[in-house]
């Protein structure tokens, strides 16, 4: 059993020349034990032989190792020098293995580099330094303190960085594992440090929330999208983090005031209103949706209509047409509702999603059904759009429209053919989408799911008409 002692967790040049040797004298991966400084071992530790001085005969290894092996040396996995060494060995039987993006011991050391890049993005971005006053002495003056939780051993090797971004400022990062200095002229280093060795705030960081709020766009904002790149345990060190759910209430709050204004400024259901509702969700970005999709496709109809319908997306002619229900669908739609004797054209229709999601197969666009996050992304325009329209009968085509009017997964099976409550007090009914139809490749089956849905949509409006 070899033992090889690394000075530091992130000791890529010992580890490269202890692998060097090891490589060279033919020593198997599994006797060779791994550890940093005077961190224990396993049992045979005491009786274990050092490992070997680099060997003499170099060999060469592919350039795209070396840059894994750089960064998959600074994870927090135990095992990564293990794993490295043994791709190591294993590349001199096998040189193109590291191109083998399928094989497990590739696959789980790029997964470790990536969660290390992804954690050098992190502290560049999120880490915020504070003012604070050194003592006195012939360096007394202004420091910047900064406090960061990194997730693996990325402080030295982020500190060229730092040194290259400000130069000109003398500054500390404090780390729990080791903290890090620069004095204008050279960076030192130093033991791990707690988050009480860190100020909590100074003086500039008021005017930097100032900015921070005037620039602050909430109808830009994606909030899944900002969690993931911004996850909430860095907040707590960033001074603005504080601002942003005060920022998007008040937006929301901002956006339907302006709506309610336009409504009680004619009276009823406002066409002012839902025209400018319309025109804020042609530039919608609450989702990814919008980029591939041609439009915005909004909702069409009467602002004062009883009966408004909800689909689940625009299809392929919608989005090129910039209205709902015109494609084959819609058709189906509309001869349905003539046979079921329910007036269209006092209809308002929608969509709980406003972008036609799709998978381009050669020239086609073929439709995808749209996710739990774009749905609720979307869930604010069907709110507002119910609370311009104020029908009287809101009917789900679809369990996605469903999903959308409810807040929750439905069941169409179980909830079909009776009125149900939505959360905001209104009465609903579900049946199956159009599509759903079209779908179908049984010509009986069709037929007779057809004529069901026909009768749905005829109870719908006997009830319209009792209410």
């Amino acid at each position: 059993m070899r033992v090889v002692t690394l000075t530091e967790p992130d000791d890529f040049d010992g580890w490269r020349d202890a692998a060097r040797g090891l490589v060279a004298e033919n020593v198997p991966p599994d006797d060779v034990v791994w550890q940093v400084g005077d961190e224990p071992v396993d049992l045979f530790a005491a009786v274990a032989e050092p490992a070997p001085a680099p060997a003499p005969g170099a060999f060469s290894v592919p350039r795209a190792f070396l840059d894994l092996a750089r960064s998959a040396i600074l994870g927090s996995d135990p095992e990564r020098f293990a794993l490295l060494y043994t791709l190591l060995a294993r590349l001199r039987r096998e040189p193109k293995l590291i191109e083998d993006r399928a094989d497990p011991l590739v696959r789980r050391l790029d997964r470790i580099a990536k969660d290390v890049r992804r954690d050098i993005h992190k502290m560049r971005a999120f880490l915020r330094f504070r003012e604070v006053e050194d003592g006195g002495g012939e360096e007394a003056g202004t420091r910047f303190v900064a406090w960061f939780e990194p997730d693996h051993h990325i402080v030295r090797a982020n500190a060229a960085f730092f040194v290259n971004r400000f130069a000109s400022m003398c500054w500390s990062i404090l780390t729990p594992e080791v903290s890090i200095h620069w004095d204008g002229k050279a960076l030192s280093e130093g033991p791990g440090a707690s988050k009480a060795d860190a100020p909590d705030g100074d003086p500039t960081e008021e005017v930097w929330k100032t900015y921070y709020a005037s620039t602050f766009n909430p109808a830009r904002v994606k909030i899944g999208a900002m969690l993931k790149e911004m996850p909430k345990k860095y907040w707590k060190n960033m001074p603005e983090t504080a601002l942003v759910p005060g920022l998007l209430a008040a937006a929301q709050a901002r956006e339907s005031g302006m709506i309610a204004r336009a409504r009680d400024t004619v009276g009823g259901n406002s066409l002012i209103a839902w025209e400018a509702l319309r025109d804020e969700a042609a530039g919608c970005t609450r989702c990814p949706l919008y980029k591939p999709a041609s439009q915005t496709v909004f909702g069409e109809g009467p602002v004062d209509a009883p009966l408004m319908f909800v689909g689940e997306q625009p299809g392929d002619q919608e989005d090129i047409a910039g209205r709902p229900f015109v494609g084959p669908a819609g058709q189906m739609f509309d001869k349905a509702m003539a046979e079921a004797g329910v007036d269209r054209s006092r209809a308002y229709v929608t969509n709980a999603v406003k972008h036609f999601k799709f998978e381009q197969r050669g020239k086609r666009r073929i439709h995808a059904k749209p996710g739990a996050g774009e749905i609720d992304a979307c869930r604010w325009w069907i709110e507002q759009e119910q609370m311009l329209i104020k029908p009287k009968v809101t009917v789900a085509l679809g369990a996605t429209a469903a999903r959308s009017l409810f807040g929750k997964v439905m069941t169409i099976g179980r909830e079909r053919g009776r009125a149900l409550q939505l959360p905001d007090g209104g009465e609903a009914w579900i049946t199956v989408h159009p599509s759903y139809l079209l779908r179908l490749p049984d010509p009986g089956q069709a037929a007779e799911e057809y004529a069901r849905f026909v009768e749905d949509l005829r109870v719908v409006g006997g009830r319209l008409g009792e209410l």
